[in-house]
């Protein structure tokens, strides 16, 4: 077991998970250095399990996860950067289509789901910004408690940039691009792991849906489900705990950490992870996650094949662009080929 406590970064407010002993830590949002001694801590304290931790749960591979969800919260985040030349198309239709799924499909309140989106110019708080987004992920761990399933979907550019922490097996932490990056920066994944990720207690689970670029480890978790059909690790070269509180994440990811996601404008839009997500569990609700991940990436590859992706000139000149495989990463392994996909 590691018992880690609650910071707040003396440079930006942020707060941050460190090890208890521990006498400095980088925030994961400014990079500030801070010494933990002097630092204003919260009163929780968390008993959270090492990666090399032998409990009889963790041993099973995958925490226990009630049959029915006592609580559904998501954030749905959908940019277009419009009057940029960074313009997308289909993100904020992604959104509504994705709100409407968790809806009809696993009864999420409505009241309970928070949409982002380049549309909301009626409540500045629902617009992508940065500062928005980050705020919205906060809510949606805050006063998590066993029994809640939570989701956190987000249709965008993502992008990568140097690490400089060591905790990436790549030297290259992922980031997601909000509608202000220009002008207050992008949001990086070692932030995204400690607010909704590192919170998350036993009987929490958590589901990302990255539709972007660069996302097979967008949420910096420990273990990744490989091509070759076996769990590779992910665990950061530093050796720093990038795991749960005892609860479940998993992450479904558009494509690898080192590939982009083919434009949908130009492929009618067959070809978006939301798309084939979404109609595959409509058309089976039964699937287990291992039958989700490979039909979606059927589904994708044909609609790219469709499109005569097969010929000459389009294999050697855009090879690189109009290749994506989607992406399986999680807290914990488990048999995909056996747990049934739920929300």
């Amino acid at each position: 077991m590691v018992e880690t406590r609650i910071i707040k970064c003396q440079s930006c407010q942020h707060h941050l998970w460190v090890r208890t002993g521990s006498e400095t830590s980088r925030c994961v949002a400014c990079k500030h250095i801070n010494s933990v001694a002097g630092s204003e801590e919260s009163s929780r304290t968390f008993q959270v399990r090492d990666r090399d931790c032998n409990s009889s749960k963790h041993s099973r591979g995958i925490p226990e996860v009630p049959l029915k969800f006592k609580r559904k919260r998501a954030v749905l985040c959908g940019v277009t950067y419009d009057s940029t030349k960074h313009k997308l198309k289909g993100t904020i239709s992604d959104v509504k289509h994705m709100r409407d799924f968790l809806i009809n499909n696993f009864k999420f309140p409505k009241d309970c789901i928070r949409l982002l989106t380049d549309e909301e110019y009626q409540d500045p708080k629902l617009i992508p910004t940065r500062k928005n987004i980050e705020m919205a992920l906060q809510w949606l761990v805050e006063d998590c408690c066993p029994g809640d399933s939570l989701v956190f979907y987000f249709a965008g550019h993502g992008s990568q940039q140097t690490d400089i922490d060591e905790d990436e097996i790549d030297g290259h932490d992922e980031i997601i691009c909000p509608l202000d990056f220009k002008v207050n920066g992008m949001i990086v994944d070692d932030y995204i792991n400690s607010v909704i990720v590192r919170p998350l207690i036993d009987g929490v689970t958590l589901h990302a849906i990255m539709d972007t670029c660069h996302s097979a480890t967008m949420l910096d978790l420990p273990h990744i489900f490989s091509a070759n059909e076996k769990w590779a690790d992910n665990n950061p070269p530093s050796g720093i705990y990038k795991g749960t509180s005892g609860g479940l994440a998993i992450c479904i990811s558009a494509c690898r950490d080192d590939q982009l996601v083919v434009d949908s404008s130009t492929l009618c839009g067959k070809t978006t992870l939301t798309y084939n997500f979404i109609h595959e569990i409509n058309r089976n609700p039964e699937l287990t996650y291992g039958e989700l991940v490979t039909s979606v990436q059927n589904k994708i590859h044909d609609a790219i094949e469709a499109r005569g992706i097969k010929t000459w000139f389009m294999r050697t000149f855009f090879r690189s662009a109009f290749s994506q495989e989607v992406q399986l990463s999680s807290s914990h392994k488990f048999d995909i080929q056996q747990i049934r996909f739920k929300l």
